[in-house]
């Protein structure tokens, strides 16, 4: 192109300096004295230039303009601080990490990135800034199927929940969708899952003990989690259920509680038909101190583990060599562990449906009367049977007289 470009000048030049007036009402031309005259080695080779121009042009196809450039889709950025509407592509997934790059409208970190095309809602919390506009995420779902190049959408807030007397009876998950297959959520309350924390002097920072009426509960912490569920989602359900809690205390003045605890299913007891079926040995709670519970009800408690944890230690020998081989301390230990395990277990006001059972409540100071009187050995005459599924001792005692008439009956 250079070359052409080189030569048209130089033919345009020529031009000027070496042609005439062309006669152009003539069909045939009149040659001249001076027409026949040999040309320079100037004009020969301006001659000659112009000749190569003109037949390397005809030769040559007419040239194409240059394709334009191919840009990625760009959303409309309508907040500059947080960058909200932009759009990003999907550059690298790891597991539930995925890394989004950003051509304008960066996201601040915590914002919430909701990707487009996907079979599901899929949204990305920015965790971390890497540099040259690639954020770090944390999926809130799986991120089977998801691509390299896919469109990201930054949403320019938090992740936002619904909150409100709607939400009261039904089951969402960590971004706000109802899954108890109800429909939608119908409420125009939205809050996001990070605010500010309240300041210092807004908090309460007493210690006191919730009673809920459940005797296994007086011994340890209840545990409630998803396990099944993406690291980014069991990393944030506390949050959305906080915010849930937090509506309905700050908007509408109510006294709420809110239970945001681990708990140890006991295989082996829900096995028994031992319900709550709740391993007193792997729940903890820092609750659990003389300072908090009084020395009473914290004596009882470390009793009634000590108990437990020596009846775990002799299972081996009992399954290898059997009951008989224990000595008489063993054997009393044994037998008032199996009856507190079965003292564990409660009947539940939301299982009566399903029982046919009335639900009991237990009060806190009875409960822990009733499993010191079990450690001091004033129940060792009592059937295991007469200890399951029942509320207080007085129960226990009830149920042991009903289970030796009908044994005594012919």
């Amino acid at each position: 192109m250079a070359s052409r470009r080189l030569l048209s000048s130089l033919l345009r030049s020529s031009s000027r300096r070496s042609i005439s007036k062309s006669t152009l009402s003539s069909p045939t031309p009149k040659i001249s004295a001076s027409s026949t005259r040999r040309a320079s080695p100037y004009g020969y080779l301006l001659n000659r230039a112009a000749e190569y121009a003109t037949s390397a042009a005809a030769a040559s196809p007419p040239s194409q303009p240059p394709p334009a450039k191919s840009e990625g889709k760009k959303g409309k950025v309508i907040d500059e601080f947080t960058g909200e509407g932009s759009i990003g592509h999907v550059c690298q997934v790891i597991g539930a990490v995925v890394d989004v790059k950003f051509d304008e409208g960066l996201p601040p970190i915590l914002t919430a990135l909701e990707v487009q095309g996907h079979s599901i809602r899929l949204v990305l919390e920015v965790a971390q800034h890497l540099g040259e506009s690639v954020v770090r995420t944390i999926a809130m779902d799986g991120t089977e199927g998801l691509v390299r190049g896919q469109p990201v959408l930054n949403t320019g807030s938090p992740i936002t929940v619904p909150v409100g007397r709607a939400t009261l009876g039904r089951i969402i998950n960590v971004i706000g969708e109802a899954i108890d297959e109800k429909g939608d959520l119908k409420t125009e309350h939205y809050l996001p899952i990070h605010r500010e924390a309240p300041s210092f002097v807004e908090q309460a920072t007493e210690q006191q003990i919730l009673v809920t009426g459940i005797k296994a509960e007086s011994k340890c912490a209840l545990v409630y989690g998803q396990m099944n569920e993406p690291p980014g989602a069991r990393a944030r359900v506390g949050l959305t259920g906080l915010t849930v809690a937090e509506h309905f205390r700050d908007a509408e003045g109510q006294d709420v509680l809110l239970f945001i605890d681990n708990i140890f299913r006991f295989t082996q007891i829900s096995e028994l038909g031992i319900y709550p079926a709740v391993d007193p040995l792997d729940s903890t709670s820092r609750m659990l101190s003389p300072h908090v519970l009084g020395q009473e009800h914290y004596n009882t408690a470390r009793g009634v583990q000590e108990v437990l944890q020596n009846y775990k230690n002799l299972q081996d020998i009992i399954a290898i060599l059997g009951m008989d081989e224990l000595s008489e301390d063993d054997k009393l230990t044994v037998a008032r562990a199996r009856k507190i395990q079965r003292f564990l277990s409660q009947p539940f006001h939301v299982a009566e449906v399903f029982t046919g059972a009335p639900g009991k409540y237990v009060e806190l100071k009875e409960s822990v009367n009733s499993f010191q009187g079990v450690l001091d050995g004033n129940y060792d005459d009592l059937p295991e049977q007469s200890f399951y599924m029942v509320g207080g001792i007085e129960e226990v005692i009830a149920k042991a007289e009903k289970i030796s008439r009908e044994s005594a009956a012919p």
